[in-house]
């Protein structure tokens, strides 16, 4: 099973808010429009955004979200980590790109041993 913790390592991002790190990642969604995460991400998600501002909690607890991956080295905002820490809800940061993150993503998820 795949979960939040083995994404923390295998990306070695920064665990910003722990929340619940042993929660199952079942697939992914990459969007920075909240729209488009609220009619398309799916329950046990791990969600990829460059967007730090608070909505992104309220989203992600709204459709199930299991973290937050924030890339390009971009952090929350206060309120937004402070809101995570409330609701739980996981967020890392990944030095990376977001392209880089989608693919270490994948290929976990997947199991492709060709990486």
């Amino acid at each position: 099973m795949i979960t939040v913790a083995s994404v923390a390592e295998e990306l070695a991002a920064e665990v910003i808010v722990r929340g619940d790190i042993k929660r199952p990642v079942k697939g992914c969604y990459i969007s920075d429009l909240l729209s488009d995460v609220m009619a398309r991400a799916t329950e046990g998600d791990l969600w990829i955004t460059l967007q730090t501002h608070t909505n992104i909690v309220a989203v992600s607890i709204i459709k199930g979200i299991s973290a937050i991956v924030l890339t390009n080295g971009r952090r929350p905002e206060e309120e937004t980590a402070k809101r995570a820490e409330k609701e739980g809800m996981p967020i890392l940061v990944y030095q990376g790109s977001t392209f880089e993150a989608a693919g270490k993503v994948y290929l976990l998820l997947t199991g492709d041993k060709n990486r």
